[in-house]
């Protein structure tokens, strides 16, 4: 019986690589925190991985028949990026609040490394099952 990798690690996948994004934009809204007439940055990330793992279901195997053929995309969602809006608007136009996009990086980083943690102990269990463990 192979071994479905969509299933055995579930929506974790695309969970992390839709968390590496958002901690990169985090982090330029903190790098950004005294640019003038900057707009913080942020994307719902719940219905980002629902598309991403919706567009996973939906996901189509395209054979091809050339070597030259065009390679499917990755399938990866870019996440739409909106404006935050501030709790204290700052007179130069500056729409970061540097408190809750560190507290926003830091609740980003830590389930970055929770869907890590599970992914690690899928793949171990995996290779166990490989080795008859």
């Amino acid at each position: 019986m192979p071994i479905s990798f969509d299933r055995a690690f579930s929506i974790h996948d695309d969970a992390l690589l839709l968390r590496g994004q958002r901690s990169s934009i985090l982090a330029s809204n903190i790098a950004n925190t005294d640019t003038p007439n900057y707009k913080a940055r942020d994307f719902d990330f719940g219905a980002m991985l629902r598309s991403a793992s919706q567009q996973q279901s939906d996901n189509i195997v395209l054979a091809s028949t050339h070597r030259d053929h065009i390679a499917p995309s990755s399938g990866v969602v870019q996440p739409t990026l909106m404006y935050r809006n501030p709790l204290h608007p700052s007179l130069d136009g500056n729409s970061v609040d540097a408190h809750v996009e560190q507290a926003k990086f830091a609740e980003n980083a830590m389930l970055f490394q929770t869907s890590f943690t599970f992914l690690n102990g899928k793949v171990n269990g995996l290779m166990k099952a490989l080795k008859g463990e």
